[in-house]
């Protein structure tokens, strides 16, 4: 199994994205989840904002995948349908997914598409999530319009699945939609996620691959209570489509990977190959929820960071801090 060049092991150690603190806005308490594809010559970071209240979806730009601002909110509460009207939280569009490709977002029926979760329930996910779709012909990519009802859900599902779903990424091969996505087996309370899969030939109507999950948990590995969060990308050295994924069990949580030849049977690497720091680093808590991009001779992994509040910092997730951070394959320059 060879893991080796899809190790990033040197941490930039700083946020590059941050909750503003700002009363009512998206992102008033902490961002989360990123999703960072290119377009028109510019770099993208979907990411997940929350307020206290539930998940809203913002979208930022970069030139450099270090400095980034914030275009707006673009999944906003409110916007839609009631079983999505707490909030919206994007973690997978239409994109290239060649690991060394530079994640192009992709068109696909005139447009780009997203899809997304939410939460029926004020407050941090908050009840069992269903999945919706997004898509928009809008360059600027901040105007979206919605499916309407769910197109994946909890609802008929396994027993696995029966507490909700969270997280889903989007991969398009030979003509057909693969969707993975992570589920937890209750709602309340010392659950479980694992990571299952389904296909589709028209993004809305979703057929599940298997009853069990493509990417369980171990019960005596390091990830024996969540296997979560999948980024998938296929990477053509090796001839193998590699799943970055979060792990939580003896460990708290870290980003792990496994590799597979036909995207339905997986081998997880034995260890975490994103680890959290040393007391009062950035990511002393978690560092977790990945998502990988390749540019300039160098994988870059971005995660969410989390580590215990601090005086100065803004309001944050319980007792936390929470931002989204950075680490790469090749040194930073100094």
């Amino acid at each position: 199994m060879v893991v080796d060049h899809l190790i990033t092991p040197y941490k930039l150690g700083r946020p590059v994205l941050a909750g503003s603190g700002i009363p009512g806005a998206y992102d008033e308490r902490a961002v989360d989840c990123p999703t960072v594809f290119k377009h028109n010559g510019l770099w993208y970071m979907l990411h997940v904002g929350f307020d206290g209240t539930g998940y809203q979806t913002g979208l930022a730009v970069s030139r450099d995948l270090l400095n980034w601002e914030k275009k707006g909110v673009i999944l906003k509460r409110g916007s839609h349908m009631t079983w999505d009207r707490v909030g919206m939280a994007a973690t997978a569009v239409l994109m290239d997914k060649d690991l060394y490709g530079g994640n192009e977002l992709k068109k696909w029926n005139g447009g780009y598409w997203l899809m997304y979760h939410s939460y029926p329930y004020a407050g941090y996910e908050s009840g069992a999530a269903e999945v919706g779709l997004a898509w928009t012909d809008d360059e600027e990519l901040l105007n979206w319009h919605f499916y309407g009802e769910p197109v994946f859900s909890w609802r008929d599902g396994e027993k696995w699945e029966k507490g909700g779903l969270y997280k889903v990424d989007l991969v398009q091969r030979d003509g057909r939609f693969l969707m993975f996505y992570n589920a937890k087996n209750h709602p309340e309370g010392g659950w479980e996620e694992q990571i299952g899969m389904a296909e589709s030939d028209n993004l809305v109507s979703w057929t599940r691959c298997s009853d069990r999950p493509v990417v369980p948990v171990d019960p005596h590995a390091w990830d024996s209570r969540f296997a979560s969060d999948p980024f998938v990308m296929y990477d053509p050295k090796e001839e193998q489509w590699v799943m970055f994924y979060y792990g939580l069990g003896s460990l708290s949580a870290c980003d792990g990977v496994a590799v597979s030849r036909d995207m339905r049977t997986w081998k997880k690497f034995p260890a975490p190959i994103l680890t959290t720091g040393r007391a009062g680093e950035l990511d002393s808590k978690y560092a977790h929820k990945p998502c990988v991009v390749y540019h300039d001779g160098s994988l870059y992994h971005f995660y969410c960071a989390v580590r215990p509040r601090r005086d100065g910092d803004i309001k944050g997730v319980w007792n936390e801090f929470r931002c989204i951070t950075v680490a790469r394959s090749q040194p930073w320059e100094k």
